[in-house]
This record gives C-alpha cells, structure tokens and sequence, in this order.
C-alpha cells in the first residue's frame, strides 16, 4: 500500500488516551498513524474551568487541526466516542476524510426531544456535583493499573498501556491527568432525527469493526443506525470493546484490507 506523507489520524475513547493505540501502531507498521490526546485527556491541557466537553467541540478541535496542518481527505480511525468525533467530523467536513475506520463505534448518543429537560436537569446537577470529586490517589502506577483494569474487559498489560500517559505523579503517589469534568453528564446530545440525518450525509467509505462485547448502549445505536451508512462494511470481531489493543492483528488485516480495496 502507498500512501501521502498526510497521518492516519487516530482518535481515542473516553477516558482514553493516544497510547491505546500503540498495539495497533506496532501491527501496522507501514501506516503513519498519528494518535492524538483530545482534550482532557492524556497530556492535553484541559478545557479553561468555564468550559464543559462536547462531542462537538472535539469536532471543532480536529477541524482546526485539519486547516492549521493542510490536511485533506485524511484516513480516520477512530475508537467508541472518537468514532463519533470522527463520524460528525466526515459528515460535516467531507472535504477532510476520505476513508473512516470506527472500532466499536456506530451511530451516536442520542436523546428524545421529550427528555430534553430532563437531561439538562441531569447535566446541571453533574456540573455541580463534580466541583466536589477528589480524584484517586495510587501508590504506585501498578495499582491505578490495576483501577482501571477493573473497570474495563482487557488485561493488566492492556492496562498499564493507557495507565503509563494517564496518570501524573502527585504528592501521594499518582493520579489521572484527566478532566473530572468529563465525567460530567452531556447538556446536550442530538435527537435521533438529528443524528440520522448526520449520518446520512457520510459521503466516504466506512469500515466498522464491531464487537460482540459492546457496551449496551452501543449495541442500541449500531440497531439504530446501521441502515443509515451509505458505504458500510461491519465486521464482527473477537475482543472486546478495546479489541484495536487486545485484537491488534486481527484489527490490523481488516484495515489493511479495506484500505487496500478502496485505493484507485
């Protein structure tokens, strides 16, 4: 495969940062992945304290970059929530992306016109609530490691991976350089109607590589908007929701596959 000296810009999950895609870097050597830290996370400086984090604002971000950098009909791959980023960013700016691989990422967060208010309510009282979180404190990177295990389905390695850029040393130990805010609950999502119609406008192709591990609520959006892709190929592959770290190889040939099949 050739390729122009433009990245294959890889944009992280939530909570996530840039090294969750080191396995994936280390099985596609002869693509020059460039994996970015999106605001709040990772090494990124967090968003100024009257500032919130909207998928839409990550949209804007890697806009910028596209102009500031010269960059034009980019590969994209993007992992959960910047799948999404991704998906907007390609539907609104066709011009910056010519191919979009989503790894266990399809459709968007959607919420009812009806619930509106409702989850505004639910995101004012987060806001508040977050001014008083303290964040965890570890003795040692193994053990914020091990944390962060626990709340995910991949190994302690897999793990330390995303532990190594996501934690600063503290006075106690370590913590997580990300935002507490973006635990904050959204003010504002798009409408099911809304979302559709975004992912309508998609004009690359698209290759999904899905898990048969999705969390729930990716699962309801794959079922919601499957249909609305004008170019899709979906491949259910093992692993689990992260299967870009623990499935690195298996991802890795469908990439290389699709990439090689959409060359002129």
């Amino acid at each position: 495969m050739e390729f122009s000296s433009q990245p294959v810009l890889c944009l992280h999950g939530w909570l996530d940062n840039a090294n969750s895609f080191l396995p994936l870097a280390t099985a596609l050597p002869e693509l020059p992945l460039l994996a970015l830290d999106l605001a709040g996370h990772g090494h990124s400086s967090h968003r100024s304290a009257d500032a919130h984090y909207y998928l839409f604002d990550y949209v804007a971000d890697i806009a910028t970059l596209c102009r500031q950098q010269g960059w034009q009909q980019l590969i994209i791959i993007g992992h959960s929530m910047g799948g999404m980023v991704a998906t907007v960013l390609a539907a609104s700016f066709p011009e910056l992306v010519s191919r979009l691989v989503l790894i266990d990422s399809l459709g968007l967060m959607t919420t009812a016109a009806t619930d509106t208010t409702t989850q505004l309510r639910k995101a004012v009282i987060s806001r508040l609530q977050s001014h008083q979180k303290i964040k965890p404190q570890y003795a040692t990177l193994i053990e914020a490691a091990s944390a962060r295990q626990q709340q995910s389905d991949f190994d302690l390695a897999t793990a330390q991976l995303l532990t190594e850029r996501g934690c600063e040393p503290t006075a106690a130990g370590f913590s997580w350089r990300a935002d507490v805010k973006l635990r904050e609950v959204s003010a504002f999502r798009l409408s099911e109607a809304q979302a559709h119609a975004v992912i309508r406008n998609l004009q690359c192709p698209v290759l999904a590589l899905m898990s048969a591990q999705s969390p729930a609520e990716i699962r309801v959006a794959t079922q919601q908007f499957q249909a609305d892709y004008p170019q899709l190929e979906l491949v259910q592959c093992p692993g689990g929701h992260h299967l870009h770290m623990t499935d690195a190889d298996f991802c890795a040939n469908q990439i290389r596959r699709f990439l090689s099949a959409q060359q002129v």
